[in-house]
């Protein structure tokens, strides 16, 4: 049944969908087996009767108006010959609107309204005989949910394995002829077919399931996922291309719970998932050896190169591109910390294991003087593959002293994760500078007894923006997991998190759409926050739309929002920001959005106008330490001294 080439259990029509699936997800992600297998829908057709009001005609207004408005009731035909119409117009849609409980019947034919009449009058629509329309209801067990759709799904033959066999799945339909006319509404509204809109006045008024139910069989794709940045197996179902997150859940439920066997649902025994795990495992710290021998070997050019013209270092103060320098033991600290004070919005370490020793007062001050001019600190740390199986784990003590330093806007300036199974230990400033070698960044501090320490500080664009791709994915990640744990708990403390580390990334739009997509409303000030560090480092240009798009959102807000402080100042600070670094993008911002800020008296009465929002609000950063080289650093310290 599988590929003979292939040492993987996956199906031979899956195999090009398993390398778009490993091409398309994030790096470490390895797909181990895939089998198809075919599962039942359950489909029965309905039939719907639905109440829809219409406009009202000209005629029909003039009539509904005379039995509304006129002092002496007329009859139809006394209305008539005020029109000056033919009373047979007039007698044929009173007739009509008669027939819609809209006009009373009289023996003298007399206009005279109905309560339900005078409602419609008033809100200028008439109700329409009831149509039938027939519809099909599926039941999805793999999704778990009821669904309505217009066509019915063809039954066809699929000759696969059936899911059945090997899982029991909970047939729903038998529930549907149980269900309530308003339960069934709700179902049918949230299918989205238009035929149940209370707000326009369309309403279902009954349904009656007309035949027995339908098996329709489905293919359906079950993969198993190795993650070798989490170490963990996770199942994957899918119908085409869409993940069916509510079946895979399931699997990993039932498949945690020993109630689902990889083995015989897809041939993947322990043995191969050990024998994958370990060499997809080995591959990813492979990938970082690989990385550093190449940048070992630009460093032993450079010193070639160097003794070739007769010096023995590159010049002091030097920032040229693409260069390789070696340092060793004395040298390494003090690099690392002058290249982190360097650091103008980024800084990024992963480092086995942390040390008190390291990460003393002096250096929690230097992170948090970092803070306060704009820059995100992300720190990974973890060798083993499982966090609890770590021998020297991250003190608590310092753990705690690391997340307190803090943005002037009170966020986390510092995340610190463990990330795991890694040996690197690497840091990457500003994706511009990149140190690697043997040195333990933040658990030794290489300053005492020489020990042979090795480390390589790297300008060379593309070799920087390698190491910083590899560490900013296993950030990233981490982040999303943490996102959707946050979602789905409503936990606003983790959702911080992952705002923050996205900011960090420099993914602040991507934040935004994923706090509009969770309808996370009480966040917005976070996000206005992390926007407010990245723009404190002129990271984020003034005039990016996503910042114009998430500056209206301000319309989603009442005055009565319990967080309309945190909002007010938040946007006050934003908005000061923005008129600091461009005053024409900040003057058409307020303008789009000044009765907003009026309203929620973001602008108070006193400011009359946006130029006065920005008169009081700008923000005026101090200005950052040049970057000069040694030679230019000399001569001014030089003319100090003659001064």
């Amino acid at each position: 049944m599988f590929l003979v080439s292939s040492p993987k259990p996956i199906d031979p029509q899956l195999q090009d969908f398993v390398q778009q699936i490993e091409k398309q997800s994030p790096a470490g992600i390895s797909v181990l087996a895939g089998r198809q297998f075919r599962y039942p829908l359950e489909q029965i057709s309905v039939e719907v009767t639905i109440s829809e009001p219409r406009k009202f005609n000209i005629l029909e207004e003039f009539i509904l108006r005379a039995g509304m408005e006129s002092e002496l009731i007329p009859t139809e035909n006394e209305l008539a010959a005020a029109l000056g119409l033919d009373p047979v117009f007039v007698q044929n849609t009173a007739k009509t609107l008669r027939s819609l409980e809209t006009l009373a019947w009289t023996s003298d034919a007399k206009i005279i309204l109905t309560p339900q009449g005078r409602q419609f009058y008033l809100e200028g629509s008439v109700p329409q005989p009831p149509q039938t329309k027939q519809i099909y209801a599926l039941a999805d067990p793999l999704q778990g949910n009821l669904f309505f759709v217009f066509s019915p799904v063809e039954a066809v033959e699929i000759d696969l394995p059936k899911f059945g066999d090997f899982i029991t799945l909970e047939n729903r339909c038998q529930e549907m002829s149980e269900l309530g006319l308003e339960e069934l509404q709700r179902i049918i509204q949230g299918s989205g077919l238009g035929l149940h809109v209370p707000e326009d006045g369309k309403i279902i008024t009954a349904a009656f399931f007309t035949k027995e139910s339908q098996t329709i069989w489905q293919s359906v794709s079950i993969f198993v996922i190795f993650d070798a940045l989490e170490d963990a197996i996770k199942l994957q179902v899918r119908r085409g291309k869409q993940i069916l997150h509510y079946a895979s859940d399931l699997l990993d439920i039932f498949q945690s719970e020993g109630k689902v066997s990889l083995q015989t649902l897809l041939y993947l025994s322990d043995e191969t998932i050990a024998a994958e795990r370990e060499q997809l495992l080995n591959q990813r710290n492979k990938e970082v050896e690989n990385r550093i021998k190449k940048i070992e070997q630009q460093a032993i050019e450079t010193v070639k190169e160097l003794r070739e013209t007769g010096k023995q270092v590159p010049p002091k103060g030097s920032q040229e591109k693409d260069q390789v320098i070696l340092l060793r033991d004395i040298q390494i600290r003090q690099s690392f910390l002058e290249t982190l004070r360097g650091g103008n919005h980024q800084v990024l370490i992963y480092s086995p294991w942390v040390s008190q020793e390291v990460v003393d007062n002096e250096f929690i001050q230097l992170l948090q003087n970092l803070a306060n001019r704009g820059v995100w600190v992300l720190i990974g740390h973890g060798i083993s593959r499982r966090q609890e199986n770590e021998t020297r784990p991250i003190p608590p003590q310092v753990e705690q002293k690391l997340r307190e330093i803090k943005t002037r806007e009170g966020l986390s300036a510092v995340q610190v994760f463990w990330l795991g199974n890694s040996h690197a230990k690497e840091v990457v400033v500003d994706r511009e500078v990149h140190l690697c070698g043997s040195h333990n960044w933040l658990s030794y501090r290489g300053d005492k007894l020489p020990r042979g320490e090795t480390v390589y500080k790297v300008t060379a664009t593309d070799k920087v923006e390698e190491a910083y791709d590899f560490l900013a994915v296993r950030f990233k990640d981490h982040a999303r997991k943490l996102w959707e744990l946050a979602v789905k708990n409503r936990n606003a403390n983790l959702a911080e998190t992952s705002l923050c580390t996205w900011g960090a990334l420099g993914m602040e739009e991507m934040a935004l759409n994923e706090l509009q997509l969770a309808n996370w409303l009480e966040l917005y000030p976070v996000w206005l926050n992390v926007v407010r560090q990245g723009l404190r480092a002129k990271k984020i240009s003034p005039d990016s739309p996503y910042l114009a798009t998430g500056i209206s959102m301000v319309s989603q807000f009442s005055e009565a929002d319990p967080n309309l402080e945190l909002l007010q100042s938040s946007l006050r600070q934003v908005m000061g920001a923005i008129s600091a670094l461009n005053r024409h993008q900040a003057l058409k911002l307020l303008n789009e959005h000044w009765s907003q800020f009026r309203r929620l008296n973001i602008a108070d009465s006193a400011l009359v106008k946006p130029d006065d929002f920005i008169l009081k609000y700008v923000v005026r950063e101090p200005n950052r330490p040049q970057k000069t080289s040694g030679k230019k650093a000399s001569l001014k310290k030089n003319r100090s001294k003659q001064g």
